[in-house]
């Protein structure tokens, strides 16, 4: 057996553990455990992992600071408070409160970023939907998973992806709005009529109207104007071409200080729920790419990307959209993302197909639980609220929902 086949077998066995999960342990155990085999086995030295884990550090000061902040929001109840205010304003339709938890969903998205609509959204819908009495919590929590992605290029923070696919030359922000405007409204348009047609019986009837709406705490509201604060900032570095992850690790950190110490919460029980897990396991999967790119598949993607660029331009950025969406559901779309970015911007390309590269990375997982982390976010927090869903569940509405969302926002490259 070949080193480069046996990079692979890891890999493919890496991403069918966090998908099955034995004995229920974390996803990170087995991606960090893929990561060490491969330097055990010495298919990677010790060097080249280190380097693969470096070349990480924005992604994982991204998601620190976003998990942090996303966290104290929790903890202070705002998010609980704008699902129940949701709740309140649907009067008593389930289809008015689709829709507001969907709108809820896209603004957490595009401020907040995808993992933290996973985050700290889910289990305020889950615990705004229990006392509403509703008879289905499900089609409200796939909201949270299928927005997360389906918003997520509104902005360059709406998705750590982002920063992996661009790396160091993300775009300004004016240039991203021109680029991404119309492909964004398109993807969040159509998640949402296909996510509503296949939970529409699950949304018939009435729900509870007598809820009261509890004040904002002040913990609440001042959560609330650091995370508005925060994206502003972080919406300024990208305007001013500033790498994303430092503003967030450190705007997160001050948003916890400033809520903890000036509203009595307890900073030791909000660090604790943050799911800091997700750090190693970002960082074994790019361990994992690591070995990947050993085996050619980066030049072998670039080689691809250039010659049939070449070609055709309009038929590589059809095949390149789609091609690296359904990658993203078997391998995760951080790393496919990685070298899908690495291979475009090696290959200079032309910038529709950079586009269509990132929206099928950013789009393409809601087909699967594993596409996305923050899909698996989502998962985790099912769980804890006590809460399930298959794989093939998933996969069956994901067909539905993600596949004329990918095309039809594709479609728009080209207006």
């Amino acid at each position: 057996m070949t080193p480069n086949i046996f990079i692979w077998i890891i890999a493919l066995l890496v991403i069918f553990l966090i998908i099955i999960r034995p004995f229920k342990l974390s996803e990170a155990y087995w991606a960090v455990a893929g990561a060490a085999l491969l330097v055990i086995f010495r298919l990677i030295t010790p060097v080249d992992a280190l380097d693969g884990v470096t070349k990480g550090l924005d992604v994982y000061l991204f998601l620190a600071g976003m998990m942090l902040m996303a966290e104290v929001a929790r903890e202070a109840k705002l998010f609980a408070w704008l699902a129940t205010l949701a709740v309140s304003f649907s009067k008593g339709s389930p289809r008015k409160l689709f829709l507001l938890v969907y709108v809820v969903g896209i603004a957490t998205t595009t401020f907040l970023s995808n993992d933290a609509t996973a985050v700290v959204l889910t289990p305020a819908v889950f615990a705004a939907a229990k006392a509403a009495n509703v008879k289905n919590v499900l089609p409200y929590l796939l909201i949270c998973a299928f927005i997360a992605n389906a918003a997520s290029f509104v902005l360059p923070i709406s998705n750590p992806a982002n920063l992996v696919i661009y790396g160091d030359k993300l775009p300004p922000l004016l240039s991203w709005l021109r680029q991404y405007t119309i492909p964004s409204l398109v993807s969040i348009l159509i998640t949402y009529l296909a996510l509503y047609y296949t939970q529409r019986k699950s949304l018939a009837g009435s729900i509870e109207t007598n809820i009261s709406i509890p004040a904002l705490s002040p913990a609440g509201k001042l959560a609330g104007t650091g995370i508005l604060l925060s994206a502003l900032v972080l919406t300024i570095c990208s305007a001013l071409d500033i790498a994303l992850g430092l503003p967030t690790a450190i705007t997160g950190l001050l948003i916890f200080v400033v809520v903890t110490t000036g509203c009595g919460l307890q900073p030791a029980s909000i660090i604790r729920q943050v799911s800091w897990a997700v750090l190693p396991m970002v960082a074994g999967l790019f361990v994992i790419v690591e070995g990947l790119t050993k085996t050619g598949v980066l030049a072998f993607a670039e080689n691809w990307l250039t010659h049939n660029s070449r070609e055709s331009a309009g038929a590589t950025t059809w095949l390149s959209g789609l091609g690296i969406a359904f990658i993203s559901n078997i391998m995760n779309n951080l790393p496919s993302g990685l070298i899908a970015g690495n291979a475009v911007q090696a290959a200079a390309v032309p910038e529709i197909i950079q586009r269509s590269v990132l929206i099928g990375v950013d789009l393409g997982p809601n087909l699967s639980v594993t596409g996305s982390l923050a899909t698996i976010l989502w998962l985790i927090v099912l769980r804890r609220e006590g809460e399930d869903i298959s794989a093939w569940q998933f996969l069956k509405t994901g067909l539905v929902v993600m596949l004329p969302a990918l095309l039809a926002t594709l479609a728009t490259l080209w207006i």
